[in-house]
């Protein structure tokens, strides 16, 4: 079965609150674990509405962008919104092995196994990048 990154961005390739520091400061270490696996991904951040796949495809370094096979779509109003769009994704798309690295907990159902939380103060760290290494391989 295919395996697919939903990828969050803020809180996740830079601090939630990033005013004086470089968006995606932290898209290094996703790069490094990516450069041994090569996950589709989707994007699922709130981006998505600004920003045109072209575009954010253009912010990311190539290595990554080369993955990027689409956004989630509409957003959902309710509970756990983040989940039930990748679940509408999955279910437009096809079924997948899904990871989402998020720091936005409280839009997921507890427990999600499929949820790789980052601390939306730091962006990923090597603990996620762990995770997501073990479910990689």
């Amino acid at each position: 079965m295919k395996k697919i990154l939903f990828l969050d961005f803020d809180g996740v390739l830079h601090p939630t609150h990033f005013a004086g520091e470089n968006p995606f400061n932290r898209v290094d270490l996703l790069e490094e674990v990516l450069s041994k696996f090569s996950p589709e991904i989707v994007i699922s951040s709130s981006w998505r509405f600004t920003h045109s796949i072209e575009k954010v495809q253009n912010l990311l370094p190539s290595s990554i962008s080369k993955l990027i096979i689409g956004t989630t779509g509409a957003p959902v109003i309710g509970k756990h919104p983040r989940f039930q769009e990748i679940q509408a994704y999955l279910g437009t798309n096809g079924q997948a092995n899904w990871r989402a690295l998020d720091d936005s907990y409280w839009e997921f159902p507890s427990p999600c196994l499929e949820l790789i939380r980052c601390n939306p103060n730091t962006g990923i760290s090597n603990k996620q990048m762990d995770i997501l290494s073990n479910w990689l391989a």
